[in-house]
């Protein structure tokens, strides 16, 4: 672990424990897919607010319904005014849209977009409720007994609750049950027009055998991710919950997955299953810690460049201290490093029933072309409207309007002038 990182994530712990909202590590869990046994586990069973990895339960309720021949992937699903009205990250799609069951799916997996989430359960469990109720149904069945969902997309709502066991659960049961659809998971960018959207899973493309699934973000929960990979035969599920940012939730779960590969389970290695319950009953409120603090607001993407980590002497190791740590894994230091994102070549998904044609294609750009030349002739004429005493600035990631009006000096008052500034906040 190089300094600046080990200084990140204790003054990310010194941080929690003053502001009383979580312990001095975040949840972590390590699980073989195959075995079902766990590897590594850290406050696994501890409440947390799921954020967008709310959305692999989505997936699991529709892919099952497919399962089941209650629908199919190309049943076009309809965009309502309440799904179109919800807040980013989200396609923007107008009310009455329709999109077909795959390309929603894809949209989810990828951009993880929030209309399209409920956009699915609208059209699956005729409410935001009714799905809700067939998400939980879903969990008590497979097991997931600390988690409930109120929404689909993983919007705040304080009755939303999972925990890194339940997340490992859910991810398993995806990747078992459903073997033809894990591209669905690891889908590098998807293309909508001319828009191209890259996975805001930040180790697709860098990780080697990163497969999938998805990540989450809310200031209440920070940064959340369950992530698979596969090496020498060995596929792995990551959980992290409440990374400081995107980019330490990457590298966590990076540094996660190599511990995990250069152990060696056994027959004492406990399954998901017999993970002791925890003594706590309450998801922390992380917004303290990730939002409310000088400074811009966070970023819910990582950057895509290089970045490395590993284990010097002296530096604290926030992610294999905890419940269990790794069984018979490799005594010497690990230097986990990520290179940058790999270019891949997006998926193209489209509304309505049938891919587009080459001519509507050319119709399509044309009409994003005028689009862009509308807003950049509007933003211009402002600009050109605009008072020249008014600025726009940025302090601190908010914006603020300064304005300073034009003063007339009179030769009287020599080198004195009235200047007066005022600040507005927004």
């Amino acid at each position: 672990m190089n300094a600046s990182r080990a200084l990140r994530m204790t003054a990310f712990a010194i941080a929690a424990l003053v502001s009383g909202t979580a312990l001095a590590s975040n949840p972590t869990l390590v699980v073989e897919v195959e075995s079902g046994r766990v590897l590594h586990a850290e406050r696994a069973t501890d409440p947390w607010f799921p954020a967008s990895i709310t959305k692999l339960m989505t997936t699991y309720v529709a892919l099952h319904k497919v399962r089941a021949g209650e629908m199919k992937m190309d049943t076009l699903l309809t965009v309502s005014e309440d799904a179109a009205a919800l807040p980013p990250s989200k396609m923007g799609f107008k009310p009455g849209t329709q999109i077909r069951l795959d390309n929603a799916l894809k949209v989810l997996m990828v951009k993880s977009a929030n209309d399209v989430a409920a956009t699915i359960a609208d059209n699956i469990g005729g409410s935001i409720e009714g799905f809700a109720d067939i998400m939980n149904a879903e969990a008590r069945r497979l097991g997931m007994t600390d988690s409930h969902f109120a929404n689909p997309h993983g919007l705040p709502d304080e009755r939303n609750q999972t925990t890194a066991r339940d997340m490992a659960i859910l991810a398993r049961a995806l990747l078992l049950e459903f073997p033809d659809e894990q591209d669905l998971f690891h889908i590098g960018a998807i293309q909508f027009g001319r828009r191209i959207m890259r996975n805001t899973n930040g180790l697709i493309g860098r990780y080697p055998g990163a497969d999938g699934m998805k990540t989450g973000f809310i200031c209440s929960a920070g940064f959340n991710v369950v992530a698979s990979a596969t090496r020498n035969g060995r596929h792995l599920i990551t959980v992290v919950l409440g990374a400081p940012s995107a980019n330490e939730r990457t590298m966590a779960a990076a540094e996660l997955f190599d511990r995990g590969f250069n152990s060696t389970p056994n027959f004492t290695n406990p399954l998901l299953t017999a993970l002791p319950a925890s003594a706590v009953h309450t998801p922390p409120d992380m917004r303290a810690v990730i939002c409310d603090r000088r400074g811009p607001m966070p970023k819910e993407e990582d950057s895509p460049t290089v970045a490395a980590t590993g284990d010097e002497a002296g530096s604290p190791n926030l992610f294999s201290s905890g419940v269990m740590a790794f069984a018979g894994g490799t005594p010497q230091p690990l230097r986990t490093t990520l290179a940058p994102r790999a270019d891949v070549e997006p998926e193209r998904i489209w509304v309505g029933l049938n891919p587009p044609s080459q001519a509507e294609l050319a119709r399509q750009a044309a009409e994003e072309d005028a689009a862009d030349r509308a807003r950049k002739a509007k933003s211009k004429k402002k600009l050109a409207h605009t008072p020249p005493a008014k600025a726009l600035k940025k302090d601190a990631g908010r914006n603020t309007l300064s304005l300073t009006p034009v003063t007339k000096v009179s030769p009287k008052a020599g080198a004195k002038t009235a200047d007066k500034t005022k600040t507005i906040r927004k």
